[in-house]
């Protein structure tokens, strides 16, 4: 089946990658704001194309969201997976969702829908990564956390063993997360406090 990746932009290209190393056809972009050609394939505005999986590749999970309910919670969503990312045993992952190069993901881990986890990133056993979760270049979630929708994890950032982070919260690139964040916060620092 025919993949478009929805988002020409940086994370789109990386998700190209992905798709490219893991064998998936891709066919094109969708996105508003780029035109013409990226990579040597066709960009369009954003439509449903028929007969085709899509995957949204946009890094802002707001955006994310919003792109998905446009294009209909019924599309033929697939998940990307580099070959180089680790999917241990009793995971589960939600359609939509991408895992860059060398990412790993443990033990009975449960990834929503619509998540992305970039490049070098680990996420610990039991973990919950609600729908729409971002986990930037490096992240890291220890054992049993649970990140609720639309949280997104800054690069180099960890957020340590048993700790909830509410709906919407961002903690900031090299952070260190000691302490469950209830929803709506920014968190930045080492320990991490409120912005």
């Amino acid at each position: 089946m025919a993949v478009w990746i929805v988002g020409a932009g940086g994370f789109g290209r990386e998700t190209l990658d992905a798709c490219l190393a893991a064998g998936v056809d891709v066919v094109g972009f969708l996105d508003d704001a780029i035109t013409g050609v990226v990579r040597d394939l066709p960009v369009e505005p954003i439509h449903r194309p028929a007969r085709a999986a899509l995957v949204v590749a946009v890094a802002d999970h707001t955006a994310r969201r919003s792109l998905v309910e446009r294009l209909g919670v019924a599309s033929d969503w697939i998940d990307v997976r580099h070959p180089t990312a680790v999917v241990s045993p009793g995971t589960t992952i939600g359609r939509g969702s991408v895992l860059l190069a060398l990412s790993f993901v443990s033990s009975d881990v449960e990834l929503g829908e619509h998540v992305h986890v970039n490049y070098g990133c680990s996420v610990g056993h039991d973990t919950r990564v609600g729908p729409y979760g971002t986990l930037l270049p490096g992240a890291r979630l220890a054992g049993s956390v649970t990140l609720e929708v639309g949280v997104t994890v800054g690069s180099n950032a960890t957020v340590l063993q048993g700790l909830t982070l509410g709906e919407g919260v961002t903690v900031g690139a090299g952070a260190v997360v000691t302490t469950s964040v209830p929803a709506g916060l920014t968190v930045v620092g080492v320990p991490a406090r409120p912005l």
